[in-house]
């Protein structure tokens, strides 16, 4: 471990303790730094911590791990379970493994890379931040997504980009089937620019010249009783 660091073996704890040590830790000043070894894949690790702290877990993690987070720095050398990072506000999270279903839903702020797959519905209803993922994603993946950037390094499930608002959708494979309203956009050079950075920070080694563009066709921005007809057509 790093100088500084303060290290936590989870074997024979609880995920409440768990917890508590990590919250105790980030009161230690803003360059507070904590490893966890032994997770075994339990539930609702680091949530809810809204100071500062850089957290480094070794092995995987179960369900809703980082979630409700504002200010936190996470690498997670493992898989994880559904709701990775869910409401994240600021601060990063960096999987280097897979993550199960509604990765990053209502994510807020801050950056998130998974450098693996990611299951259904990631980066719903997202309302800012960053989120990359190396390999392909599941089915509803940015529906409803208000704001912010979803970026696929690989396919993509049907209902990709359902019901899009501001978000942008950046893919390098293919869509199973377009969502409501999400189409095919233009990629400019600050698109490329903007892919490219953020790869580069995510650690995957894509070419960003390969990726598409999927944005809001905005026809369903509001809803006019007189102009029923198109959102009949659109969903």
């Amino acid at each position: 471990m790093g100088e500084g660091i303060k290290s936590f073996d989870c074997a024979g704890h609880t995920t409440r303790e768990i917890n508590s040590f990590l919250k105790s830790v980030a009161t230690s000043g803003p360059e507070a730094a904590a490893a966890l070894v032994h997770p075994d894949s339990r539930h609702n690790l680091a949530v809810g911590i809204t100071q500062p702290l850089s957290i480094t877990i070794d092995g995987n993690v179960g369900y809703y791990c980082a979630g409700l987070c504002d200010g936190i720095d996470v690498e997670i050398n493992g898989d994880a379970g559904w709701g990775l990072a869910e409401n994240l506000m600021s601060g990063s999270v960096i999987l280097h493994g897979s993550a199960g279903s509604a990765a990053c839903a209502t994510v807020r702020g801050g950056f998130v890379a998974i450098q693996g797959d990611a299951g259904a519905r990631c980066g719903i209803a997202m309302k800012g931040g960053t989120v990359v993922v190396g390999g392909n994603v599941g089915t509803m993946s940015a529906f409803m997504m208000q704001k912010g950037v979803l970026i696929i390094g690989g396919d993509a499930g049907p209902g990709l980009g359902d019901s899009l608002y501001e978000g942008k959708i950046y893919i390098a494979g293919t869509a199973e089937a377009m969502g409501s309203d999400a189409v095919e956009a233009e990629m400019t050079e600050d698109d490329l620019i903007l892919v490219a950075e953020a790869l580069a920070k995510a650690g995957i080694d894509k070419d960003p010249s390969t990726f598409r563009k999927i944005q809001s066709g905005k026809k369903l921005y509001n809803f006019n009783t007189k102009e029923k007809e198109i959102w009949k057509t659109a969903l």
